[in-house]
């Protein structure tokens, strides 16, 4: 895949807010993240569009395992970035997010993000979306489409 970062943009590590903390996400995270997808798995269904199936009622830690490899690998390659978010103290998964190039309707990256049931239902989610939207403004990225977001 091509990359869509210039090779001498330097790649932010994440952020610390008041609730959270974003960070790279790697297979180290695979048992917080698969914890935060198998308790909101219909929560998440469509979190990638009406077409995407992920995540499947029988996800198992080993299929996390490789997603969250096929992520860091991307992000190795600059091709794609996915972000955990975590509680402060990282005992906890919250969520992730995800900047994708895209390169439909003048975009040029597309983001998608979710959090974990518990949090959504505690407000989280437009916390995360304000957040990762102040994070995008750091990025080489003319015009960015948040998924499912105003």
């Amino acid at each position: 895949m091509k990359k869509f970062i210039p090779d001498n943009f330097i790649i932010p590590d994440g952020f610390l807010a008041d609730k959270i903390k974003a960070r790279m996400l790697t297979i180290n995270d695979v048992v917080k993240d698969y914890d935060a997808v198998v308790t909101s798995i219909d929560h998440l269904q469509g979190v990638f569009g009406p077409g995407s199936t992920w995540p499947k009622a029988d996800i198992s830690l080993e299929q996390d395992l490789i997603d969250l490899g096929w992520h860091q690998k991307e992000f190795q390659e600059r091709t794609s970035f996915a972000y955990t978010v975590m509680s402060p103290d990282e005992s906890v998964c919250l969520g992730c997010f995800y900047i994708f190039p895209y390169d439909k309707d003048g975009f040029d990256a597309i983001v998608y993000m979710w959090v974990r049931k518990s949090e959504f239902d505690k407000g989280l989610d437009p916390v995360l979306e304000k957040e990762v939207r102040a994070f995008m403004k750091q990025w080489p990225l003319k015009n960015v489409l948040y998924f499912n977001r105003m």
